[in-house]
């Protein structure tokens, strides 16, 4: 009985952090890929998964992602300063950085529709909204599931995409899309959160040394 007990506050102490506010720490995300397409999951079953680990800090963040596919990529933004770094570092393109503005113009927004549900999903302890949106890449209708929770306050690139259209920061996103005649499914997930300190220095925006600057990244 009293073991009981004791895991049902250990519970209750775990809600309780779950549901307050967290606007400094680091954020870990999955993410997965996969197809309907038997031939095309065999090959995208070689990417296993890919681990993103996110610094922030109220209105500043650092991601940090390494993929045998997309190589190593570096993701650092500045809310107050309007800017998102972006480095990239590929065995066939080399090293690339761009600087771009984090705000959406409203010609950029035209390409894509947010809609908020009333749909909600429960991701660590958070209750997290719904947002369906649809937008096109090369000609291809790409439809998102987002969930989101206001209780983390950092800055999200996937976010920062769609402006002041969607609050909150993603929790949980499913995307899917058509390749090549095949659909894909690529999800991601925040599967950890923990609330401590981070160096200022982790969100400098200078750019490392080997990187060009360029005008096109792809993501």
């Amino acid at each position: 009985m009293k073991k009981i007990i004791v895991l049902v506050a250990l519970a209750i102490s775990t809600i309780g952090f779950a549901q307050k506010t967290v606007s400094e720490g680091v954020i870990t995300t999955t993410q997965t890929v996969s197809s309907p397409d038997e031939q095309m999951n065999m090959q995208l079953a070689m990417m296993g998964q890919v681990i993103t680990t996110t610094w922030f800090k109220n209105d500043k963040s650092r991601s940090e992602m390494s993929s045998p596919m997309q190589g190593n990529t570096i993701v650092v933004m500045d809310g107050s300063a309007n800017k998102m770094l972006m480095m990239m570092d590929h065995a066939m393109t080399g090293k690339k950085y761009m600087l771009n503005d984090i705000k959406k113009s409203d010609e950029e927004k035209k390409d894509f529709t947010v809609v908020a549900s009333d749909e909600t999903k429960t991701i660590l302890g958070y209750e997290c909204k719904k947002y369906d949106i649809t937008t096109m890449q090369q000609g291809t209708e790409v439809k998102m599931a987002v969930y989101t929770s206001d209780k983390i306050i950092a800055k999200s690139q996937q976010a920062a995409k769609f402006g002041d259209t969607m609050k909150g920061y993603p929790m949980f996103m499913e995307i899917k899309m058509n390749q090549m005649g095949a659909d894909i499914i690529v999800k991601m997930e925040v599967t950890d959160i923990k609330e401590e300190e981070v160096a200022e220095a982790k969100f400098d925006m200078t750019p490392l040394k080997g990187y060009e600057k360029t005008e096109q990244l792809g993501m």
